[in-house]
């Protein structure tokens, strides 16, 4: 579909050009010698690694695992396959012990509990932007933003977490145009097929999360279409989620 949705296909060539014309302009801005992305092994990432990729032959997607099987299984096989594909420099960061260990000091602190499932949960985004920074600021690297319109439009995504970078070069695509894109640069099957997911913990997927597809989602963003269960559910996320979309609020600052 088209920006406006209508029936008319993207020119992915064109938007392909415009993307990286838009992360070299702000590379050479920045003066940063490279980029970084996290390569989670999704369609997402996988778009943005490609674009970054043609834009700076010094882009790094660094995979990062944190206390779940599947990043350690799948998602780690499929960013590798990935970064194989399209020469993507690749790094590896086990999250998995740093999480642990905040967790337990969470949890040992004078009168503090066991941790809520939501916070629990948004602890592994927010490491790895943590760690995604830390390579940054060592190595003079821009990090680049991963989330597409269907979630940003939802709030799926952690504050401060998979929301936080120095640029976003696919913001404006809805999951369905990440995956027409995607196939119009060839990603690997294996990507293309798995179904949408954070990888937050077993078994979970974005769609069960959210109890709406992202084809429901998109048909909204480009068509303004949706039954009223869906509308209902687009309109109740997008209200609780919209601090996430703002700057925090400064005194005295406009």
């Amino acid at each position: 579909m088209s920006k406006n949705g209508d029936n008319c296909m993207r020119d992915y060539e064109q938007e392909l050009r415009d993307r990286v014309a838009f992360i070299r302009g702000l590379q050479a801005e920045s003066g940063a010698a490279g980029l970084v992305f996290g390569n989670s092994g999704g369609k997402d990432s996988a778009l943005v690694g490609i674009l970054c990729k043609q834009a700076c032959g010094d882009t790094l997607g660094v995979i990062l695992p944190c206390a779940s099987t599947r990043n350690l299984g799948e998602d780690k096989t499929d960013a590798e396959a990935l970064a194989g594909m399209y020469g993507i420099a690749t790094r590896t960061v086990d999250l998995t012990a740093a999480k642990a260990a905040l967790v337990a000091a969470l949890v040992a602190a004078p009168g503090a509990g066991s941790l809520a499932h939501a916070a629990d949960t948004n602890i592994a985004p927010r490491l790895r932007m943590a760690a995604l920074y830390a390579i940054a600021a060592g190595e003079g690297r821009l990090v680049a933003g991963t989330g597409n319109r269907s979630e940003i439009h939802m709030g799926y995504f952690t504050k401060w977490g998979d929301g936080a970078c120095d640029f976003n070069p696919i913001a404006d695509l809805t999951a369905t145009e990440v995956y027409e894109f995607l196939r119009h640069l060839g990603a690997p099957a294996n990507i293309l097929e798995k179904a949408p997911s954070a990888g937050l913990f077993e078994g979970q997927t974005d769609e069960a999360d959210m109890g709406i597809t992202y084809r429901a989602i998109d048909a909204f963003l480009l068509q303004g279409k949706a039954n009223p269960a869906d509308r209902a559910i687009l309109e109740r996320y997008h209200a609780a989620s919209a601090h996430k979309r703002r700057m925090p609020r400064w005194y005295g600052v406009d």
